[in-house]
């Protein structure tokens, strides 16, 4: 009874609300007709059709009207030209959304839209000290083989499964070299961590190579893959030969960057790329409402789209291509196969958040001394100065002039090479020229 008499109180209530509402907007009417809209308001001496602005701007018009009368013969006798063409106008709008509508339905229909399929799971995994579980993948030569070791964190809404685009099983063969990929906390088939940093990215690789018996290994980063190598070079720098990236990734919001070098880097980017970053930054749960309706929905979509990329002719050429295509859905399925969003949100507010340390830092440099009383005194018995950074070499691939040379300010060690230079025979060739 009281959900009734509730109902009908709400019901009276919207009713006197409405026609509270009529009656204000008929004063409001009444208003501007006898201030705005009489022969003697200011509008209409001015603006009005016997006003000098009026008549310049409706004689043409009406000359054009004029010439075009000789349609009204064809309308029906019994009605007013005006009537009858208005009614002409919206009918023909509604007959274009109409063909429009059937047109998109068509094309839709045309281009069935490829659901994604959830694979058995298939990885390696490790157990790390914390009891989480990392799913790992193995390519190359065996541990007992290997002249080189590599480790290679994967990009956004990718997984272990993608390894180093155009590196091949045979070159890593060829050159000695062991590769391992790892699905990121919360991707593929690895646990989710409950209180992820770039800090923990870099200790879970290490972690990786403890557990697989790797002492010291080159990282390689591509896009935004390449963050969790930065992350490597700051956090374990003693574990690294060297880094090798390909289109790296920086934070757009890096306070050492000038106005300059921000503004050219976020010009390189599309309007919806820059939304998202503002959302990962400052609403990132916001991001769910998106991802969910993307990559997240159980459908194929357009990698472009998905990840607001403004892609050149070859890039759309290659992922036209069939292999490209399966090899790239089949990816995105075991990124996404637990089928939560909070671990793309996570990844994403790591890409424009406050990353804990900066690319200056990653340069060699003395390490400060605390001031006190039991640094100094050790200080006293100890010659040996104590340093951090990395001093290895750092190479880079597919970055334009501008960002080379804020790389190369704060990093001596940066050696940049021309995107025309083929990436795995170069990467081979680097890892050959810096034998440790």
């Amino acid at each position: 009874m009281e959900w009734v008499k509730m109902k009908g109180y709400a019901r009276e209530f919207m009713v006197g609300v409405a026609e509270m509402t009529v009656e204000f907007g008929k004063g409001c009417r009444d208003i501007v007709k006898q201030s705005l809209v009489n022969d003697d308001s200011y509008i209409v001496k001015n603006f009005g059709r016997d006003s000098y602005i009026g008549k310049t701007v409706t004689e043409p018009f009406a000359n054009l009207f004029q010439k075009l009368s000789f349609f009204n013969e064809y309308l029906p006798e019994d009605k007013d030209p005006l009537h009858a063409w208005s009614v002409i106008f919206f009918v023909s709008i509604l007959a274009f959304l109409a063909l429009y509508a059937n047109f998109e339905r068509d094309a839709y229909a045309a281009a069935p839209v490829k659901h994604v399929f959830v694979h058995p799971p298939s990885a390696t995994c490790v157990v790390l000290p914390d009891g989480r579980y990392m799913a790992y993948k193995e390519q190359g030569v065996s541990s007992h083989r290997a002249r080189f070791s590599v480790i290679a964190p994967h990009s956004f809404l990718s997984s272990r499964l993608a390894g180093i685009p155009g590196v091949k099983d045979s070159l890593l063969q060829e050159f000695g070299i062991r590769l391992l990929t790892y699905d990121l906390p919360g991707f593929g088939e690895s646990d989710p961590h409950p209180n992820r940093n770039l800090e923990s990215s870099a200790t879970d690789m290490a972690f990786l190579a403890n557990a697989l018996g790797v002492d010291k290994f080159w990282v390689v980063g591509y896009s935004s893959g390449s963050m969790h190598a930065w992350a490597a070079l700051r956090y374990i720098p003693d574990r690294l030969a060297g880094a090798a990236m390909f289109a790296p990734m920086v934070n757009p919001y890096d306070p050492i960057m000038t106005k300059e070098e921000r503004r050219r880097t976020w010009n390189k980017w599309t309007r919806r790329r820059k939304f998202m970053y503002f959302l990962a930054r400052r609403f990132p749960r916001l991001l769910a409402f998106f991802y969910q309706r993307s990559f997240l929905s159980g459908k194929h979509g357009q990698i472009d789209r998905w990840l607001s990329l403004s892609l050149g002719n070859r890039d759309k050429a290659l992922m036209e291509d069939p292999m490209y295509e399966e090899f790239w859905q089949r990816d995105v399925e075991e990124s996404i196969r637990q089928r939560n969003v909070k671990p793309f949100m996570e990844e994403a507010a790591l890409q424009v958040a406050n990353w804990g340390f900066s690319l200056s830092d990653l340069k060699l440099q003395k390490r400060k001394r605390s001031s006190n009383l039991l640094s100094w005194l050790k200080s006293m018995f100890t010659e040996t100065e104590e340093y951090m950074g990395f001093l290895g070499p750092i190479h880079i691939w597919q970055v334009s002039t501008s960002m080379f040379k804020f790389l190369d300010s704060p990093l001596t060690c940066v050696h940049s090479h021309k995107s025309s230079v083929i990436l795995s025979e170069s990467l081979a060739c680097i890892l050959l020229s810096n034998q440790f």
